[in-house]
């Protein structure tokens, strides 16, 4: 799934993005797009993230995403994660905290392409040297 970051026309949806500069969900769209990658919010509340269309669900996305990278708490990232792989998603990465073992052995038991370990901040910003 690293292989995506390489090619900046794949799309990326974040769950979790937010307008709150505090947030992780704010500082890692804000951070994709200066890099230039396709970001897509996600977030069931806001209408608009940094004044570009917010989206309720991934599903919602008029083309599937490369990666869905996820910046929400683990108990509802593993509700969202079940409802993704049900509709036929397959690469997801979850930021350190939105992680969990729940999470990682139900993609495991259903072979699908996982992240969690890794921050897409720091990765993004080494894929520059690939």
């Amino acid at each position: 799934m690293l292989e995506a970051l390489q090619n900046k026309e794949n799309i990326i949806a974040l769950i979790g993005a937010s307008n709150d500069p505090k947030k992780y969900g704010n500082k890692i769209f804000i951070d994709l797009l200066a890099k230039g990658y396709i970001v897509h919010p996600i977030n069931k509340t806001e209408i608009q993230i940094q004044g570009i269309k917010s989206h309720k669900s991934v599903s919602d996305l008029i083309q599937k995403p490369s990666i869905i990278n996820f910046v929400i708490p683990p108990d509802e990232g593993l509700k969202v994660t079940k409802d993704l792989v049900q509709k036929g998603y397959d690469n997801f990465w979850y930021q350190p905290g939105a992680d969990s073992r729940e999470i990682s052995e139900f993609l495991i038991d259903e072979n699908k392409n996982f992240i969690d370990d890794k921050c897409i901040m720091v990765v993004t910003r080494l894929s520059d040297n690939y």
